[in-house]
């Protein structure tokens, strides 16, 4: 026996019950009925917000949502539950990105000027986990253009830095290695990292640590930096890739000497430029 009018019926009650959209508030999965808007959502969620960020960038109008829209109200001043604050971190994320990188382990060799910068940047974007190495301790010198504070003098870089790194994103877990790095450890220690950095100052450590990983992990991804020290343009600063794995960023002439130093702007850049190599490496621009 058959009904031809069932599938009729059946699209009819489709069209008077449209599907639902699936998107995201608060980083939870939510779904609403079609044609909700953000003020209604707003309503329905957290009328007293301050803020709305609407993928990523802060709301101006209203409208209706869409299928994978991601929606973060903030009410200024207000202190977040544990399992919001992660999340409040990340609003002004490109959507997407903190899914794909929470779980990344990047290596980072050297916390001076460049390394303890680029940890910090990592950490404000939410990546997994950082393995941080140094055999140094902190210097009233190095409070010039590295991440460190007066009180800090003295202490490891590995664990002034992991302090730092706490107060910023207590998400992003951190292994520290209070050593120097050589031939003979960098595999041990490098092992579970993505991409690894190198923040060398001395010239025959970068090519160690590059000819190593090179050599006896070729699989991973390196980013390193050559020229970063003056104030010099802006400008020149650039990030060239010197092999399919290998990123070196700097203006590639300029290294520390007598009467050319190191000074926290353009560190500063260098350093974020090879953090946003790393973000590219594991959102995948860089295959």
């Amino acid at each position: 026996m058959t009904f031809p009018s069932l599938s009729y019926n059946l699209i009819l009650v489709a069209e008077k019950f449209p599907k639902h959209i699936r998107i995201k508030v608060n980083e939870k999965e939510t779904s609403l009925p079609p044609n909700t808007t953000l003020s209604q959502l707003k309503k329905q969620s957290k009328p007293d917000a301050d803020l709305v960020i609407y993928n990523g960038f802060p709301a101006t109008s209203d409208g209706p949502l869409k299928e994978g829209d991601e929606i973060v109200f903030i009410k200024k001043g207000e202190l977040p539950s544990s399992e919001e604050f992660e999340c409040l971190m990340m609003a002004r994320h490109t959507p997407g990105v903190h899914r794909k990188i929470k779980k990344s382990v990047v290596g980072i060799a050297g916390l001076g000027g460049l390394g303890s910068a680029i940890a910090i940047a990592l950490a404000r974007i939410g990546i997994g986990k950082l393995i941080l190495v140094d055999f140094d301790v902190v210097e009233p010198s190095n409070l010039n253009r590295q991440q460190y504070f007066i009180h800090q003098i003295g202490t490891p870089k590995v664990e002034a830095l992991q302090e730092n790194l706490s107060k910023i994103n207590p998400y992003v877990r951190v292994q520290t290695y209070n050593e120097k790095l050589d031939r003979n450890n960098v595999e041990r220690i490098f092992k579970e990292a993505e991409v690894v950095v190198e923040a060398f100052d001395r010239a025959d450590e970068k090519a160690m640590l590059i000819n190593t990983v090179s050599e006896k992990m070729p699989d991973k991804y390196m980013v390193a930096a050559s020229g970063v020290a003056g104030y010099g343009e802006s400008n020149e600063i650039k990030t060239v890739r010197f092999s399919s794995k290998i990123f070196i960023v700097g203006d590639h002439k300029t290294a520390a000497q007598p009467g050319v130093g190191l000074m926290a702007p353009r560190v500063g850049i260098v350093a974020h430029h090879q953090a946003n190599t790393v973000l590219r490496i594991l959102l995948g621009e860089e295959k």
